[in-house]
């Protein structure tokens, strides 16, 4: 790697490799916007002034997210790495003077399995990350986000030297097809080839952007990424600059995402001033600037070319497909954009090889992706596995299975546009080409796990809402079909629906795929068709029978008490909102349907399962 000026990268790293060595005493935490809502910083500054009083050299490192969200705030103590969970600011001075002093572990404060009830010590111990292959994510725990040196430490910008001292732009362009890297954004196409699209397009400047916008509900692997390790979004996108001839990209984030923002800006700064980004890189002829540019939060600027139109300060409005990004994207100059997954992909590909990277994976999905597991499931978090995992070993091995142990019923991926997977279908290895075949999609990785008490319907219904409310309504077909198949899924949650219903939903669902101008309303109709497709009877159900089997639909389920079940304890009626539920302490409680809002309160709080819906 050539010599970085005002930092001698080769003794940062050297430095640093010692700090942090195998027999060095340091501390982690996680400062990620999940584990700061937990109150991660307050316990870091405990940690920092316990260590200060007890006089002791040890350094405590603010990381990006560890992915295991829902127990955070997560220390792990160096160089035993006892991984402790949801730690508190009163657990700080015994874990300072019992096991960062003396190698102690604390029991209590560990990961217990919950099925052997074994306490595991370490990260890797654990089932939520035993299956996984964290080659993009796994730094995140590591680094301290802030500083370049921390990404220095762990080879950072070796793949930029690399590529500037010893590759021609064609050569970084064959090793990244070689590699088969495809768009982590939900389209899959193949990196390589958009790289070289653009580099061999007519017209100048030439950009690159990373597409930081990650609108999916329930997805926050960009954010975390962005957060954690922003250095290696920035390394990815200055080797595709000098891949394809650009002088200029920007990264589009959207603004609710503050400390993604934060992080960005203070890594790019540090590039500037290390002389990794501006004029002559690494002391080459090969200039190159990154730019920020903050989004609204409009789910369709998640797409390419309503992406453009919002950094160019326009309506953020897609135009026709046929006008290709790689001849005129931003500012009708040729443009390449790919999200922030698979930028930081691009370092790992030019700093191990092109054959590395290509033996993960599946035959034509490389590497490995990023999910977001929540809703009913136990272990909520980011994953990151190898592309082919089965839907089974994302959902029960890593996550835990299904939340109060019930029954699996669906999954959906690949964000609102997505389709939802039934249980006869968790086998499916997930990649690009087997979620398409099953109706659904990657999407940019969120997975929304749905038990036995979720209506499918319902769930369609809700995903339409959203889309009708994200739709620009520049075209039609888009902006008044979606609207339709809305109204009708509404009628049909609410015991209004009628013979002929789901015909006229398959049949405007292919007329919006065909006539939209983009990407949104051209996935639109997946979550109706997966669901009409896997679940047809919940939509007869509702249609003739006037019942929602999951009990969701409060237009047509009733609630009762079951007296062999109810002890009379009160819960229900304390929490009963509309004081629909009575009854005698110890004796059987009723409840007056007249009263009743179907809210749900008293089933959440009966411990006894004694409440039914019909």
């Amino acid at each position: 790697m050539k010599e970085i000026p005002n930092i001698q990268a080769r003794q940062v790293q050297d430095d640093l490799r010692i700090n942090y060595g195998p027999n060095k005493k340091f501390i982690t935490i996680c400062a990620g916007t999940g584990c700061r809502a937990y109150g991660s910083l307050k316990v870091k500054e405990a940690l920092e002034a316990e260590i200060k009083k007890q006089n002791m050299n040890v350094e405590v490192l603010a990381t990006g997210c560890f992915g295991f969200c829902e127990k955070g705030p997560m220390v792990v103590v160096h160089p035993h790495k006892y991984f402790y969970h949801q730690v508190k600011v009163e657990d700080v001075p015994e874990i300072v003077s019992k096991t960062v002093a003396n190698g102690e572990v604390i029991s209590r404060l560990l990961y217990r399995h919950p099925d052997t009830k074994k306490t595991l010590f370490r990260e890797e111990d654990l089932p939520f990350y035993k299956k996984q292959l964290r080659v993009v994510f796994g730094s995140n725990g590591m680094i301290d986000p802030t500083r370049i040196e921390d990404y220095l430490a762990i080879d950072g910008y070796q793949a930029l030297g690399k590529a500037l001292s010893e590759m021609t732009p064609e050569g970084v362009i064959s090793e990244v097809k070689k590699a088969g890297l495809r768009g982590r954004g939900g389209g899959g196409f193949p990196t390589g080839v958009k790289w070289e699209g653009v580099r061999r397009a007519h017209g100048e400047p030439k950009y690159v952007i990373a597409n930081g916008d990650e609108g999916d509900p329930g997805a926050y692997m960009d954010r975390s990424l962005m957060e954690g390790n922003p250095h290696s979004v920035v390394e990815g996108m200055i080797i595709g600059a000098y891949a394809v001839g650009a002088q200029d990209g920007y990264i589009y984030v959207r603004n609710e995402y503050p400390l993604a923002v934060m992080h960005l800006t203070m890594a790019i700064a540090a590039a500037r001033e290390a002389g990794i980004l501006g004029k002559n890189i690494l002391g080459t002829d090969f200039s190159f600037d990154i730019h920020i540019k903050k989004g609204a939060g409009a789910f369709v600027c998640g797409e390419s070319s309503a992406l453009f139109a919002s950094i160019e300060g326009r309506a953020g409005e897609p135009r026709a497909k046929y006008v290709h990004a790689v001849e005129k994207g931003l500012w009708d100059k040729p443009t390449v954009l790919n999200n922030v997954e698979t930028w930081a992909n691009v370092p790992l590909i030019i700093n191990r090889g092109a054959d590395w990277y290509a033996s993960i994976g599946t035959e034509k999905s490389k590497g490995t992706k990023i999910f977001s597991l929540v809703g009913k499931i136990k272990n909520t978090g980011l994953i990151e596995v190898p592309m082919g995992t089965t839907l089974y070993e994302i959902i029960y091995d890593m996550g835990g299975g299904i939340t109060n142990d019930r029954k699996f019923k669906a999954v959906q991926t690949g964000g609102p546009s997505g389709g939802c997977i039934p249980e006869s279908l968790l086998d499916l290895p997930v990649d690009f080409d087997k979620l398409r075949e099953v109706g659904s999609m990657m999407g940019s990785g969120g997975m929304i796990v749905m038990d036995d008490r979720s209506c499918m319907v319902d769930v369609a219904r809700y995903f339409l809402a959203f889309l009708q409310e994200e739709s620009c309504g520049k075209c039609v077909p888009c902006r008044e079909g979606i609207r339709r198949m809305s109204d009708i899924l509404e009628d049909i949650c609410a015991g209004k629906g009628k013979e002929g219903d789901i015909d006229l939903l398959e049949n405007m669902s292919q007329a919006i795929i065909d006539g939209s101008l983009c990407a949104l309303g051209g996935s639109a109709p997946n979550p109706v068709l997966s669901t009409i497709k896997y679940f047809r009877d919940e939509y007869d159900a509702h249609i003739k029978d006037h019942r929602c089997p999951a009990g969701v639909c409060k237009a047509l389920i009733t609630y009762s008490i079951d007296p062999e079940k109810c002890t009379g304890c009160g819960l229900c009626i304390k929490v009963c909102p509309t004081q629909a539920t009575s009854g005698e302490k110890k004796k059987p409680h009723t409840i007056d349907n007249d009263k009743c809002i179907r809210c749900g309160a008293c089933i959440e709080s009966c411990k006894f399962d004694a409440i039914n819906v019909e």
